[in-house]
């Protein structure tokens, strides 16, 4: 029987894959330090490949640091970690389809690339910023990468990489670089196919994190790059400026993915004063601002407005095709003057309408007086269901991080336990912009306090939606003359899952939901060395002797829930699906989505046992290797579901 892998996937082989589909020319052999043969990539063969012109020299257009080689090798690397599921800390483990969890993003973003590949439609993060200061809750702490730190050992007592990036620093903006461009690439193949991922970040970084998103993207997939006055009083700086904006970037996963619409505030609702038989409207010019004459030549037409009385007709005219003009086969009464869409520049504009929409709706136009006090023709607007396309500047009130971030949060968890939280309001417009259905699954692996969360419950509990939260954060421990380390907060993970837990009691009590209307729990995850002890991978290292010695390859503080959720990770299923466990003929079996997969961890499992869980044709089954007495009882597994399910693929760890 084939043995799990147990550790992430190893993007580089799955990379390589890929171009030997588009170019098998271009793979080439080579041994490894062990004398195994591996494939790789001859590049020179491959960027040939994709050129027409003889390829040489080493110039290019291209942006890049020292440290950006090491980050793709990082991200390609796999790892031997799990996620180990912690229940008490949970909120309704086995009905929520939300995920915390807790550990070092780079690894988690590893462990998920097979549950979730191409599986998440919105990605908004909040990376810290690169200030040079060491006041983490300001979201300026700095994670690198390993090879940078083995020298000066600054880690945390779980093994997790915490330094501040301080301007003195040689590779000050190098580092930040890496640390954002690894997890990027991870994050990428998250994405589904109509996914948009968020960004925001200040003026420290805005360059070159624009230049790594255009790379990791494609900056044809760039919708936008929004202004948010986030600190409407400002922040004071040696220049002599007062900063009070952050920038938003975002990006769709191809260049079919268009950005959703906002919904229409109170100011602008009340625009819409006029209300007929169809609904609310208001008047608007019917001269188009945003067009010219040469943009649509036949949206270019005359209309006859009396100014006596206040009315307008369309002449008759006849489209000359070759001018692309109109030949106007009437003319004006006396008391009527003649009106094009000719702007204040006298330029050639254009009309909002086509001239056959005109004729066919002219109960939706009159003559009104414009800002000059000139007669003019006015259309009526009418509001769209679909909302406004979002501005580029968002200067609202709702987007202050102080008023709407730290007070919203202070509020609800008692004291000021987290410094400069986002606008709630704010994250909750980037995820409807970033996806404007009412499901999906919404990614952030810059946790922090947890705003993400409390916005996508927010936004469940607007329109009834579907939506589930993934947050992923490092449990950076805080100070411990803080307060809230003296409350019990011992990371920020801490005051993260109570976040969400008093979010989602207030959220049901605001909108008179109940639970089994609205999802305000989560599953809690812990990254973890992997469950399986060295010598499971590296059993040809051990004689027999020793191996007779050891009691396990598996770790003796590991639970079956444990190692079903590390099958659940390298199958590729998500995490958040339902999952029972009965007692058969004295032995525990789990089973996962209805049989998506089944498993049974025990000693000696009795040959009934195996039968049975064939005879449910599981599309999967997996099994301890010391569950079986020897190799002929190992074999007889096999030939149990060759027999009974054939299509079910059987291994064990």
């Amino acid at each position: 029987m084939e043995k799990m892998r147990m550790e992430s996937m190893d993007m580089t082989v799955q990379n390589i894959e890929k171009i030997e589909t588009l170019f098998p020319n271009c793979i080439t052999e080579f041994k490894d330090s062990e004398g195994n043969i591996k494939k790789a990539i001859n590049f020179d063969i491959l960027r040939q490949m994709l050129s027409n012109e003889i390829v040489e020299g080493p110039e290019a257009y291209e942006f890049t640091w020292v440290g950006k080689k090491s980050a793709i090798v990082e991200a390609n690397k796999p790892i031997r970690k799990t996620l180990r599921p912690c229940k008490e800390g949970s909120v309704n483990w086995d009905e929520t389809k939300n995920l915390y969890i807790q550990g070092d993003n780079l690894e988690v973003l590893k462990l998920l690339q097979e549950s979730y590949l191409g599986m998440v439609n919105m990605i908004y993060i909040d990376p810290p910023y690169n200030t040079g200061s060491n006041l983490i809750y300001k979201n300026n702490f700095f994670q690198t990468e390993a090879e940078f730190l083995e020298d000066e050992g600054v880690f945390d007592d779980d093994g997790n990489r915490l330094v501040v990036n301080s301007r003195t620093n040689g590779r000050f903006h190098s580092d930040w670089c890496t640390m954002i461009y690894a997890r990027l690439l991870l994050a990428r193949n998250l994405l589904a196919s109509d996914g948009i991922i968020a960004l925001t970040i200040d003026d420290s970084e805005i360059e070159n994190v624009t230049a790594i998103m255009n790379e990791v993207f494609g900056e044809e997939n760039h919708l936008a790059t929004i202004i948010i006055k986030n600190n409407p009083s400002g922040r004071s700086t040696v220049t002599g400026a007062s900063i009070s904006h952050e920038y938003a970037l975002f990006y769709g996963a191809n260049t079919n993915v268009k950005l959703g619409r906002l919904p229409r505030n109170d100011k602008q609702i009340a625009r819409y004063k006029e209300k007929d038989e169809i609904g609310q409207f208001e008047w608007v010019n019917f001269r188009k601002h945003g067009g010219y004459k040469e943009d649509a030549p036949s949206m270019y037409y005359p209309i006859y407005i009396n100014k006596e009385n206040m009315t307008f007709r369309i002449p008759k005219l006849e489209w000359n095709g070759d001018t692309k003009e109109y030949t106007v086969l009437e003319k004006p009464t006396i008391e009527e003057i003649v009106s094009y869409p000719i702007d204040e520049n006298g330029r050639p504009r254009r009309w909002k309408w086509s001239l056959e929409r005109a004729i066919s709706d002219t109960s939706d136009m009159c003559v009104r007086l414009d800002r000059d006090k000139n007669p003019a023709v006015y259309i009526k607007a009418r509001m769209k269901d679909e909302g406004m396309l979002p501005l580029t500047v968002w200067d609202e009130k709702q987007y202050s991080s102080t008023e709407y971030g730290t007070n919203m949060l202070t509020n609800l968890l008692g004291k000021r336990y987290f410094d400069y939280p986002k606008s709630i309001y704010a994250v909750m417009d980037c995820l409807r912009i970033g996806h404007s259905e009412p499901n999906g699954i919404f990614l952030d692996f810059f946790s922090g306090s947890a705003t993400t969360a409390e916005a996508v419950m927010r936004l469940n509990a607007e329109d009834g939606g579907n939506r589930h939260f993934i947050m992923v954060q490092l449990p950076e421990k805080t100070d411990e003359n803080s307060e809230a380390y003296k409350d019990g907060y011992k990371t920020i993970c801490d005051i993260g899952k109570e976040r969400i837990r008093r979010a989602g009691k207030k959220i049901i009590e605001e909108s008179s939901l109940n639970h089994n209307e609205l999802d305000i729990g989560f599953r809690n995850f812990i990254i973890s060395d992997s469950n399986m002890n060295e010598v499971y991978y590296s059993a040809d290292r051990y004689s027999q002797g020793m191996l007779a010695a050891m009691e396990s390859n598996i770790k003796s503080d590991r639970t079956d829930l444990d190692l079903l959720f590390g099958c659940v990770l390298e199958w590729g299923l998500p995490l958040s699906l339902p999952y029972s466990s009965e007692e058969i003929s004295g032995v525990k079996v789990h089973t996962y989505n209805n049989g998506d997969l089944m498993a049974c961890f025990d000693e000696n499992v009795p040959e009934d046992v195996v039968k049975e869980i064939a005879k449910r044709k599981p599309l999967r089954a997996v099994f301890r290797d010391s569950s079986f007495s020897n190799s002929p009882a190992k074999i007889n597994v096999g030939e149990i579901f060759k027999l009974l399910a054939p299509d079910t693929t059987v291994k064990v760890i």
